[in-house]
């Protein structure tokens, strides 16, 4: 699995905007209504870059199988995130991306959160919130790459957790989509054979 660095998570059209003219080929869709999202998905698809949808965050669609049924085969989008492990089974089976978004808590979420991932088999996951502190035992326990985001506002921050063996950020900071990126970035991940 590639490291990223960078999935902005896009909540307006001015982000929307924003995202076409960052150097990121990934972008998270979160807070729109359906009806807005065909039109947006277009403009990402012809900037040659890629959609993925908060499927939970998207308002007047079921966050269900069905809902995420309509975003792969009428919108084509690239991958889902859920919080819904029957909605990752759907899309590994439809050969789309499935993204597991957790919360971590307390010990007893993150335990729960780790059998879950484990049962599931998602080909990411998104780790909630911003927790460098857990890393090393996310390297160690988790069966598949993973994001993190929430309350990450800084370059060091970025720095520090992909150093620390997340492929990739998502935040809607959009000064953080265009900081200098050009030093590199190590991962202690092993590598995976999903291409991102």
């Amino acid at each position: 699995m590639k490291q990223i660095g960078i999935i902005p998570a896009i909540k307006t059209h001015q982000k929307l905007e924003l995202f076409i003219k960052s150097p990121h080929q990934y972008g998270v869709l979160m807070d729109f209504q359906v009806s807005q999202l065909p039109p947006l998905i277009k403009m990402i698809k012809e900037a040659n870059k890629k959609v993925l949808i908060h499927l939970d965050l998207i308002k007047g669609i079921s966050s269900d199988e069905y809902g995420a049924i309509y975003m792969i085969q009428e919108l084509k989008v690239d991958g889902i995130i859920t919080i819904k492990p029957s909605v990752v089974k759907l899309c590994k089976k439809r050969h789309i991306m499935g993204i597991m978004r957790i919360f971590l808590k307390d010990s007893h979420s993150f335990e729960q959160s780790m059998t879950l991932v484990k049962k599931t088999q998602p080909d990411l996951v998104e780790v909630l919130p911003y927790m460098p502190t857990l890393q090393k035992e996310l390297n160690d326990r988790l069966n598949c790459p993973y994001l993190m985001g929430g309350f990450i506002t800084s370059k060091s921050q970025v720095n520090t957790l992909i150093k620390g063996g997340a492929i990739a950020i998502t935040t809607s900071d959009d000064t953080l989509w265009f900081a200098d990126t050009t030093q590199p970035l190590n991962n202690n991940r092993k590598e995976h054979s999903n291409d991102l």
